[in-house]
């Protein structure tokens, strides 16, 4: 197993990708805390999915865009299981509105949980990985950090501030043994989007856009986050894996 004895804390772990992403993690040896905000029914299921496979679990409740919730989930984690070895950074949200009808509420909303949530945990979690001189962090962003879209403004925006976020974290971070990358997703079935994906109109524009014609499901990402969580991509610091389908070229 590549993760085995490993400590991972998922944020967003609950549902969607961070669930797919955490049970991942467990099959392959990790122990996994599942961050959730407010689907606590699922992230227990989560939980119990995970110790079924043999690891240890744990679902821990924070809202990741306040810096006292993320200090007293990290201390929890880490009292329950030891130090933090792969933080994945999945909690994000998403609304579809006009640039000129985006209400300043929802723009704050937006950038508070896929930018600053990032800069939050990372930050927490990155203090204790320094003292260890060892570090695995997955900021999860999207195809949409380098593509506008109508009606996403707040998200392109912060997904592409994560982008960056993770190049200045992979810089100061690197000499402490710490590496910090971005898994970027296409367009992937989940919780955010289910709604948009039975417009068949939107659907179809969605697809002539992606030369697999294929919209992507959680799973898909599984082996890409493993991959940046272990030793596998030591080499690796500061860099995008975008598993799209291949829209980045189209």
């Amino acid at each position: 197993m590549k993760l085995a004895g490993r400590i991972a804390l998922v944020t967003g772990g609950s549902r969607s990708i961070g669930r797919a992403i955490a049970l991942g993690l467990a099959r392959e040896g990790a122990d996994v805390a599942v961050n959730y905000v407010s689907h606590a029914e699922a992230a227990e299921r989560a939980v119990r999915e995970i110790e079924a496979l043999g690891r240890r679990a744990l679902a821990v409740r924070a809202d990741t865009s306040q810096q006292v919730q993320i200090q007293a989930m990290v201390e929890e984690v880490t009292t329950r299981f030891g130090p933090i070895d792969i933080l994945v950074n999945n909690a994000g949200v998403q609304k579809r509105v006009y640039f000129l009808d985006l209400a300043e509420a929802d723009w704050d909303w937006m950038l508070d949980v896929n930018l600053k949530g990032c800069f939050l945990v990372g930050q927490a979690v990155a203090a204790a990985m320094k003292a260890r001189g060892y570090g695995k962090i997955i900021n999860v962003s999207s195809v949409a950090a380098g593509a506008p879209a109508m009606r996403m403004t707040a998200y392109c925006v912060s997904k592409a501030g994560l982008t960056m976020l993770t190049k200045c974290m992979a810089l100061e971070l690197a000499r402490y043994g710490i590496r910090v990358n971005t898994l970027a997703p296409g367009l992937t079935r989940t919780d955010i989007n289910r709604k948009d994906l039975e417009d068949e109109a939107f659907l179809k524009a969605r697809l002539e856009r992606i030369p697999l014609r294929k919209v992507g499901t959680p799973e898909d990402l599984v082996a890409a986050a493993v991959f940046l969580a272990s030793s596998d991509s030591d080499m690796m610091t500061g860099m995008t894996v975008q598993v799209d389908g291949g829209a980045g070229i189209a």
